[in-house]
């Protein structure tokens, strides 16, 4: 790593769905020169723009934004993807005199970013293919006591029914005879890429759960029905990308499987289950620093000036 990149200030806010992110980035935007880095999963996907809650053309023309409609939603798009074209990103502004400001909710984005990915193989269909067999034939619980024995570290952090992680995991000893738990350690404590200031609004939990209940009231009378039928004529519903939180409930409205009232209540339901599990990534990262965006604007500042002149 280069000198000149350990120098790189970074301001990053993070946080669940539904809690302000995007218009904070852009009130800070007013008294800063700054640029945004969308961490958004679902927001690289062109079309898909009321069930993302992608800020406005108007909201854009005020203040670049970065990584936003990045492939058709029949294209793939993976964290490699979004690191390999974020760290170019990062200091390109920075070059240019500008803050760069990383703005979004996902969470393996932003880990990715700021510390790189684990230089773990890469995956092996037909060994994949063989465990979950493996746990088909021999009955639920099998991979995770496998995994127990070769890789206890990683065992003790993965559900015995997550059969992707476990899979994964096993894939990565046999595939390299090392340990995931092993690489990941040596991983986190790789020297920093950037020098951050990691952000995250502080919101009571029912009052993010009411905003959340309104942001899909919000999307609906915004057209999100027309957007998700305009989708439908040209892409398969069974992609990745139609799958995902709104579009999914939407296309089962449409086809007729359940009624409208059901389908908002399923959308409300997951995305509160949804920022439920953002909350708890969050609250791993110790570096994250929880803030009242409203009343704790002079400590923000103080933060921002002290990454920017440091």
């Amino acid at each position: 790593m280069s000198e000149h990149n350990e120098q790189i200030p970074l301001l990053v806010i993070s946080g669940p769905t539904a809690s302000g992110k995007s218009g904070w980035a852009l009130r800070l935007a007013q008294e800063y020169d700054l640029e945004i880095i969308s961490a958004d999963s679902r927001q690289v996907y062109r079309q898909m723009d009321i069930g993302t809650a992608k800020v406005s053309a108007e909201e854009r023309a005020q203040v670049p934004h970065h990584l936003i409609d990045q492939v058709r939603p029949d294209q793939p798009f993976s964290v490699a993807d979004f690191v390999a074209l974020g760290q170019p990103l990062i200091a390109d502004i920075h070059r240019r005199g500008r803050l760069p400001c990383v703005v979004g909710g996902t969470g393996l984005y932003i880990q990715a970013l700021l510390g790189g990915l684990a230089a773990v193989p890469t995956g092996d269909d037909s060994l994949r293919a063989e465990l979950h067999r493996r746990e088909a034939e021999q009955g639920a619980g099998t991979l995770h006591r496998l995994l127990a024995e070769v890789d206890p570290g990683s065992a003790a952090t993965i559900h015995p029914r997550n059969l992707v992680r476990l899979v994964r995991a096993l894939e990565v000893h046999q595939l390299s005879g090392r340990r995931l738990s092993e690489l990941k350690l040596e991983h986190r404590f790789a020297e920093q890429r950037y020098r951050t200031l990691q952000l995250a609004p502080l919101q009571e939990r029912a009052e993010l759960y009411r905003r959340i209940d309104r942001r899909v009231e919000q999307m609906l009378d915004a057209g999100l029905l027309d957007e998700v039928r305009a989708l439908l004529k040209r892409y398969d519903p069974r992609l990745k990308a139609m799958r995902t939180l709104g579009y999914r409930e939407a296309i089962e409205y449409l086809q007729g499987r359940i009624d409208y009232r059901r389908m908002v209540e399923l959308i409300q339901t997951r995305t509160r289950q949804y920022a439920k599990r953002q909350l708890t990534w969050l609250r791993r990262n110790q570096e994250t620093i929880w803030v009242d965006s409203c009343k704790e604007s002079g400590r923000v500042k103080k933060s921002i000036a002290n990454i920017i002149q440091r």
